[in-house]
């Protein structure tokens, strides 16, 4: 196989001699598997061993400029994290706060690329439990300061009065059900693949599964004009829109914050406005968020 190197092959990868490779294996966990007595290397565990096992990342080559009043937001959409960005633009008459609807998936890209302040994320990990974390690490080149901004209600949403009787995520796969869909860079989109796979449902095979639309509020107003049955989605578009809901989960909405620019003045604004009894209004005027731990150091703790 093209993709397996033999010991003089990772021996030249890795510009050590043979023994030295024994040596790599049996201290230090270079992934490898014998084979008919031979020991034999997968050419992408060892790249990404390599990776796991550098410890000094070259510093960006392109860094964000000082911090001048322009403060850039990236990631995942969601309805009260615009009313927060207008909310920081109406008390702050010398900053800007702007927003850049990429998914959560782009919102760690453009962090990485040291294109925005502030990624907003909302991951869901494969223990089913936490978000963010091991996404962060593995796009990043350093762990990012994250600050919790919410939690908020995931589900489906469906036509008011669910005329078609969806109740549950394998009803999706009915005859005659079409939905619509959210990019695989999100957060959404990611839960309903998970939904989908435990339900032993092929996505592809779902009636509108590609039909793509970028915000949250997209996909209620898609099924509001009919075009689609069903679509995934939070509770506050369902409750705005008067159309019905499925519930999957609450999940952790956060903010992940470069720490060479946590200091700058803006982002410890934006921070500050989660703790102002304005920005508690917004979300109490929104079904489908929980705003307890907003403001939160989730990492470091």
């Amino acid at each position: 196989m093209e993709n397996l190197m033999s010991t003089k092959e990772v021996a030249a990868f890795l510009n050590v001699n043979e023994k030295m490779v024994y040596t790599l294996v049996a201290e230090k966990g270079l992934p490898a598997t014998k084979i008919t007595g031979k020991w034999l290397f997968p050419k992408h565990l060892v790249e990404r061993w390599v990776e796991a096992n550098t410890s000094n990342f070259p510093e960006p080559t392109q860094k964000l400029p000082p911090y001048h009043g322009l403060l850039i937001v990236a990631g995942s959409n969601d309805l009260l994290l615009d009313k927060a960005i207008s909310l920081f633009n109406t008390m702050n008459s010398e900053q800007i706060a702007v927003f850049g609807n990429l998914g959560s998936i782009g919102g760690l890209n453009a962090l990485r690329k040291n294109l925005c302040h502030i990624a907003s994320s909302h991951l869901l990990q494969e223990n089913d439990d936490d978000y963010n974390f091991a996404f962060a690490s593995r796009e990043l080149e350093a762990m990012p300061a994250v600050v919790n901004f919410c939690s908020r209600e995931q589900g489906i949403l469906l036509q008011k009065g669910n005329p078609r009787q969806i109740n549950t995520i394998k009803d999706l796969a009915k005859p005659g059900i079409t939905i619509v869909n959210r990019s695989l860079a999100t957060g959404t989109r990611l839960l309903l693949d998970n939904e989908l796979r435990e339900a032993g449902i092929k996505g592809e095979k779902i009636k509108g599964y590609q039909n793509i639309v970028n915000r949250h509020m997209d996909v209620g107003l898609e099924i509001l004009a009919g075009n689609a049955d069903a679509g995934p989605g939070i509770r506050p578009v369902a409750s705005l829109l008067g159309l019905d809901f499925i519930p999957l989960r609450w999940e952790r909405f956060d903010l992940l914050i470069a720490k060479d620019c946590f200091f700058d003045q803006g982002v410890q604004k934006f921070q500050g406005l989660l703790h102002e009894s304005a920005f508690k209004k917004l979300a109490r005027s929104l079904d489908g968020y929980d705003i307890g731990d907003a403001g939160k150091m989730v990492f470091p703790q």
